[in-house]
């Protein structure tokens, strides 16, 4: 899907009226995100859990996007404030064709404009 601008469309989770709270919320917006080009997804968008690697919801969401093909912009200003394993993990995404933690929006939406 593109605008009739022809560029993608790139929609938010606040956008789309989504928080993820729990691993049952990623279903929703996979759904509420059928047919975007992109989506963008802010740190506040993620309850704690998500951004805690320990539970696992964060792989989780991160393989269901994947394998839904979607590409995802991940802000997370300051990936450190949440441990050395996500700062590793935000490194090793650096270059990942579909799932990206970047620093902030205009970054997100660059990548995600020339991701399609």
């Amino acid at each position: 899907m593109t605008s009739d601008a022809g560029s993608p469309v790139i929609r938010s989770a606040r956008d789309l009226g989504l928080q993820l709270r729990a691993a049952g919320d990623i279903r929703d917006l996979i759904g509420a995100a059928y047919g975007l080009d992109a989506l963008l997804l802010h740190e506040a968008d993620l309850a704690p859990a998500f951004l805690d690697l320990r539970t696992g919801l964060l792989g989780e969401l991160f393989q269901t996007l994947v394998n839904h093909r979607l590409p995802t912009a991940l802000i997370v200003p300051v990936p450190a404030a949440h441990g050395e394993r996500f700062t590793e993990l935000a490194r090793e995404h650096a270059r990942h064709p579909h799932v990206r933690i970047l620093p902030d929006e205009a970054a997100a939406r660059a990548w995600l404009a020339a991701a399609r």
